[in-house]
């Protein structure tokens, strides 16, 4: 496992998810969703990547920080080494937030013949999923950018075996 490919590093935001937030925005998105905010994160071959150690370290140096964010690109592109962070820092009691393209039930999906799907969700306390919809962008919605997408309490969903909308801040 290389690391991770990010395009950049939001300290201390309280968009990307409930309290305080260190955001990891990876690298490599094919959604392409029309009037994506951060259309500089498609490319596959942009950004820098970082080992696990260094994203560690950097997690431990912000600790104050109530979690992480994985948004994007796309962060189940990079699962496999994000599901090995998350795996290490929910260990030192941080909350993990993972925005995606994808619906939770197509991760579902996915995570049985790649199993790294599957990873990054059981490591993932609220999942923000489907694709940013400019045709359903409402900019009061918390953590969100279209009405289309929803707060996914993780933990809850795959327990039940379905999508379980978060009924309380994290």
């Amino acid at each position: 496992m290389k690391g991770v490919r990010l395009a950049g590093i939001a300290r201390d935001s309280v968009t990307d998810g409930p309290g305080l937030r260190l955001v990891l925005f990876t690298q490599g998105c094919d959604h392409r969703c029309p009037g994506c905010h951060n259309p500089a994160t498609w490319d596959f071959a942009g950004g820098t990547l970082y080992s696990l150690p260094e994203l560690y370290a950097l997690v431990k140096r912000y600790g104050y920080v109530d979690g992480v964010t994985f948004s994007g690109g796309e962060p189940f592109y990079q699962a496999a080494p994000l599901a090995a962070l998350g795996r290490k820092i929910k260990k030192e009691g941080y909350t993990i937030v993972t925005y995606t393209g994808y619906f939770f039930e197509e991760i579902l999906q996915r995570s049985g013949g790649e199993r790294a799907f599957g990873d990054l969700l059981r490591v993932t306390d609220l999942l923000i999923d489907g694709p940013f919809l400019q045709e359903a962008k409402e900019a009061s919605l918390a953590f969100r950018g279209s009405a289309n997408q929803r707060l996914i309490d993780v933990p809850g969903s795959l327990k039940a075996g379905r999508a379980t909308l978060l009924q309380r801040m994290i």
